[in-house]
């Protein structure tokens, strides 16, 4: 759904650097370089960035009022 603040599985906050991964990517950066230069060495919070999914657009259509 949205950005997990920290990793689900050791509790490192990786939340502030989502958006400027995301970005480098798209631009065309290798993902493994990427996750090194801004810190994240934790095969674990490596997943969770690797991994995520920006599904929050989808569910906003179903918002209940």
């Amino acid at each position: 759904m949205i950005v997990p603040v920290r990793c689900f599985t050791c509790g490192k906050v990786i939340g502030d650097k989502y958006y400027e991964f995301k970005a480098r990517v798209e631009k065309g950066e290798d993902p493994e370089k990427v996750l090194d230069d801004l810190g994240v060495e934790r095969y674990c919070c490596r997943r969770t960035l690797l991994s995520h999914v920006e599904l929050i657009d989808q569910v906003m259509v179903y918002r209940v009022y």
